[in-house]
Order: C-alpha cells, then structure tokens, then sequence
C-alpha cells in the first residue's frame, strides 16, 4: 500500500488522482519490456508485461498493489521502483520516482526458498547499495507477516507550491 499525500500551507491532504507506478524484477533478477544483462546472462524481455503496474490513487491517496517479492540482480541489492505523477496530462503536473527496501533478514528468508535460492546468495547488502546509501533507510518498506506472504504500507509527501 502507498498513501500518497499533498503538502502545502504546513497541512498534509491525501492527494486524490495521482497515477503511481510500481516496477521490480522476478526472482531471477529480470525485469520485464527490457533488454537487460540480469544475473550475467543476456534476457531480451522487451513486449513481455510482468511485475509492472499502475493505479490511480483513491479518495483517501491511497493505492494497493499485489505483487512477489523482488529478486536482485548483480551489484544491486532488493528493491521496487516507485513513480508517482499527480497530473501526467499536464505540464503542471509533478512526478517523483524513488524506490523501497527491505529489511535483510526477511530477505535472506525470502530468498532462501524457490525460486528464489536457484539464483544464490545475492551479491549486495542495503549498506553496500549506492542507491540505498542516499537515503535508503527511510525508503525502507516496512513489512508486516501475513497468512500468505507479506503487507507492507508506506506514505509519500508531495510538496505542493
């Protein structure tokens, strides 16, 4: 879940209509509509739609997506991509791409399971990261077990002039 919230006259709103976008990578470390080098060999996934979505925010700023949990790919370490754009018709608009970390323990559990363990131990730590060393641990999305998996909730300010 992501709430997303407009800030502006030192008063915080949920910000209604604004498109939020979520990508990350499968299991094995590909992302999908690329051509890309994940886990040293070459995938060519461009066309292919997975793990890839968006929505409109609610009344109440808020959007929910179901997804997996990522994999990772060499020299980065576990993360979703996030973009936020509060009127992509417009040249007015705003957009802010950023993106989510995980704790590592539940990383480690995660991916000591199928399909996840085929690929092996990943390769870079949050405090390895280059992206997550500018300003990873308040991007960190904090998870919650649930019967089948995970919830995770996070809250985005978008400073409104």
């Amino acid at each position: 879940v992501i709430h997303v919230n407009q800030v502006s006259n030192n008063k915080c709103t949920p910000l209604s209509g604004a498109t939020v976008d979520v990508w990350h990578c499968d299991a094995l470390g590909s992302y999908s509509d690329v051509r890309d080098n994940a886990g040293g060999s070459a995938a060519d996934t461009r066309g292919k739609k997975f793990l890839r979505g968006y929505q409109l925010t609610d009344a109440s700023g808020k959007v929910e997506f179901q997804t997996i949990y990522p994999g990772w790919y060499r020299g980065r370490n576990v993360h979703i991509h996030y973009k936020i754009r509060t009127d992509p018709k417009s040249e007015l608009g705003h957009e802010f791409t950023s993106q989510l970390f995980f704790d590592e323990a539940i990383t480690d559990q995660v991916h000591a399971l199928a399909p996840y363990a085929q690929k092996g131990r990943r390769d870079t730590s949050n405090s390895r990261d280059g992206i997550f060393r500018r300003g990873g641990r308040d991007l960190m999305l904090q998870l919650t077990k649930a019967p089948n998996g995970y919830l995770g909730a996070y809250k985005v300010g978008f400073l409104m002039s």
